[in-house]
């Protein structure tokens, strides 16, 4: 695949943005970024991960989020090539909604990003909880 070539052999995403590269404006990473780690588009991606859902699945299984909202970033991650939607014409509608291969190449990212801070969550909550120091 030319995308992960051009991936391995380029600098990585950390020493870009220390460049101001990935912090432009001008970089087209920035939308992907945006949706991908917008709350829902989080949420969505780990949830797409299990398996195929149906819209009313993800609505569920994402406590707290809009028909609308959903649809939006179910839209914009369809739009960024992460989320593939399949139609069936049958009454009522049929919707279902999975993973590209690059979604879930995105995806393990975000799982692991995610596991991350459930590990350490028990340190952030006790740092919330206590007062701050004075440097």
């Amino acid at each position: 695949m030319k995308t992960q070539t051009k991936l391995l052999a380029s600098d990585s995403f950390s020493a870009q943005v220390r460049r101001g590269e990935l912090t432009s404006t001008e970089c087209p990473c920035r939308e992907v970024l945006k949706n991908v780690t917008s709350p829902w588009g989080m949420l969505l991606i780990i949830v797409l991960m299990g398996d195929v859902r149906r819209f009313s699945e993800l609505r569920r299984m994402v406590g707290g989020v809009s028909e609308k909202m959903l649809s939006q970033t179910l839209k914009r991650l369809e739009a960024h090539g992460l989320v593939h939607r399949k139609s069936y014409e049958t009454v009522p509608p049929h919707t279902e909604y999975s993973l590209t291969p690059l979604g879930r190449t995105v995806g393990e990212r975000v799982e692991a990003l995610a596991d991350c801070i459930n590990t350490i969550i028990p340190d952030i909550m006790e740092t919330r909880q206590s007062p701050p120091s004075s440097h």
